[in-house]
């Protein structure tokens, strides 16, 4: 099954040195994903949707997702097309 961008509403702060780290995003169906962890922080494409921006590597649920911000300030995860 093919890669699509799947735009999510993300709750995220800036620290008083202007570090961006995501909180938590909201799924399709409403679901609240926690986000316990970032582990990484690099600008990166989306070698599986396409796109380009800031990638975050976040722990959730204890497994490690992918979590874009690309230039036009919108955030999204790869999901499976047709899910």
């Amino acid at each position: 099954m093919d890669c699509v961008k799947v735009y999510v509403d993300v709750t995220a702060e800036f620290s008083k040195d202007g570090i961006l780290t995501p909180k938590s995003f909201v799924w399709k169906d409403d679901r609240i994903y926690e986000i316990q962890r970032v582990k990484d922080m690099r600008r990166a494409a989306s070698l599986k949707a396409g796109g380009v921006g800031m990638r975050y590597t976040c722990v959730i649920d204890g497994k490690d997702s992918y979590l874009f911000y690309e230039d036009n300030n919108m955030w999204f995860v790869e999901g499976k097309a047709g899910a």
